[in-house]
């Protein structure tokens, strides 16, 4: 009973806090016609595009999600700049790569003083909110600056009753599925917006993140689905020596594959089915998801909404799945780099496929040139507006870019992936593993021929014939991180002390 009384009143304290919040975003605004669209904003974490079948998963079936790509656009080829969940997230914010805006690691605060896209539109009259996974500052729980209602909770969560900080007001265990309690809330606030004020709600989700508990009604989904290791797990021959290192380890797929398997290291063939099983689980977790996205959709539409609200479905990093040899991400792999992004809305193509590289800190700058607000003054990433109009090709198209430059540094807490400073062109990958001490590289060189070997099998770094392309690569790299200014000392990354076989601190899984 006193149990139930508790819930009572802390319900009753939500719904109080949360109406007094409303009134005092309202208050002194003027009211004008509401003509500059509405924006939900969906971010996954760990979600790779081939797990959705808009992207062509022929197991993972997404209706909703698929429903806005064909509605909107698709774009094929979206990468992150770093593979790693909080400086990922930083970027999306502000527009930044990671040595700008300085969230390196998982454990860092977004500094106060970098701008990001809600802000801005929050500072031009919009009314905006972060409800779930935030994923910048472990243990910090409380309302950052530019939302008028923020709900999240410290570290990452949990898939069943995660206790949630209302806006800084009151501390709450919802029971239930993440994904179902973060949508909830989401449509909660959606009830209390102002018809004549646009409003940004911005949704994280926990899924797919490891580690994986689908919710019940998905825990079997895929009990029929054989899952091997992927062909290129064992074809290694031409890779730097710590990919093979690696799959013995925390990020390796003879590992414990984040407590799927109980006994590791093992290698045996048949141990192949805790790989599996892990896969199965991430699956049945993208499912709740794309459920996620059918509630908003239809929120959207029986509120007469949807017509005038962008939506744009994005995951922070990919995931590797046993390429390589390799899970989790970090790697400059292009499991671990692909994202999937799909936008939809007013202005936007529909059943549109962009094939041009777009990057995570491209999202900053496009969802503010769809609002029609103010740039961010300093970005690095550019809107990809132009390239989604409706017009059948657009003259953006021919000058969009064709290569960029990827950074990740070492991480002592997860010593499984060396110091990563590489370039994608549209065609060719070239990835550097710097020591860390201006010393010669540590690990042998990647090239990699995108066009004839899209799986990143066969290393040509060493090849003879290839040795102008190579030196070209190193070149363009060179230059990109000169103009960024990290030539020579000024590119600080921490020293690269090798692969360790280690299990990371429990509270830092």
């Amino acid at each position: 009973m006193r149990s139930t009384i508790t819930r009572t009143i802390a319900l009753s304290l939500f719904v109080v806090t949360f109406a007094l919040n409303t009134i005092s975003q309202t208050q002194g605004s003027p009211i004008e016609p509401q003509s500059r669209p509405n924006v939900i904003f969906v971010i996954c974490d760990d979600l790779r595009p081939q797990a959705l079948s808009c992207y062509g998963s022929t197991h993972v079936q997404t209706p909703n999600i698929d429903a806005l790509a064909q509605t909107g656009i698709r774009f094929r080829n979206a990468f992150c700049t770093t593979s790693l969940c909080s400086p990922s997230r930083a970027s999306i914010l502000t527009g930044l790569y990671a040595h700008r805006h300085g969230v390196r690691d998982n454990f860092t605060e977004l500094p106060g003083d970098k701008a990001h896209w809600p802000q801005q539109l929050q500072n031009e009259g919009y009314s905006t909110a972060y409800l779930g996974k935030w994923h910048m500052g472990e243990d910090n729980d409380q309302p950052r600056p530019g939302f008028d209602w923020f709900v999240t909770h410290k570290g990452q969560g949990r898939y069943f009753d995660t206790e949630w900080n209302i806006n800084g007001k009151l501390r709450e265990t919802r029971p239930g599925y993440y994904t179902t309690v973060v949508t909830d809330m989401a449509i909660e606030w959606l009830g209390q917006q102002r018809p004549d004020r646009p409003w940004a709600l911005c949704i994280g989700h926990k899924a797919p993140h490891s580690f994986y508990f689908p919710e019940e009604k998905y825990s079997h989904a895929f009990d029929d689905v054989e899952i091997p290791y992927p062909q290129s797990a064992f074809q290694l021959e031409s890779k730097p020596q710590w990919i093979s290192e690696r799959r013995y380890t925390w990020h390796g797929i003879y590992g414990p594959l984040f407590e799927w398997r109980k006994k590791f290291p093992d290698d045996r063939p048949e141990a192949v089915s805790d790989f599996t099983n892990m896969v199965r689980a991430y699956w049945g977790t993208v499912l709740s998801v794309d459920d996620s996205i059918g509630r908003l959709t239809q929120y959207l539409q029986e509120t007469n909404q949807y017509d005038n609200t962008l939506i744009i479905f994005m995951g922070d990093n990919g995931l590797l799945e046993g390429e390589h040899g390799m899970v989790d991400k970090r790697t400059m792999h292009e499991p671990s780099i692909r994202i999937p992004l799909i936008a939809r809305g007013p202005g936007i193509a529909s059943q549109k496929v962009i094939q041009q590289q777009v990057l995570t800190i491209d999202t900053a700058p496009s969802i503010l040139d769809l609002c029609g607000a103010r740039p961010i003054p300093g970005v690095q990433g550019r809107s990809w507006k132009p390239l989604t109009e409706t017009s059948a090709r657009s003259a953006e198209d021919t000058r969009w870019r064709t290569a960029w430059f990827y950074e990740y540094n070492y991480e002592k807490q997860f010593p499984f992936t060396p110091n990563v400073r590489g370039i994608r062109t549209d065609r060719w990958k070239f990835i550097r593993y710097p020591h860390g001490d201006g010393s010669p590289d540590r690990h042998r060189a990647e090239l990699y021929d995108l066009s004839r070997d899209p799986e990143e099998v066969v290393n040509l770094a060493d090849d003879p014939q290839h040795l102008d392309v190579r030196r070209d690569l190193e070149a363009q790299l060179a230059a990109l991180l000169r103009a960024e200014g990290l030539a020579g000392d000024a590119d600080r990354m921490p020293l690269d002390e090798g692969i360790k076989t280690e299990l990371p601190d429990q509270k830092l899984r």
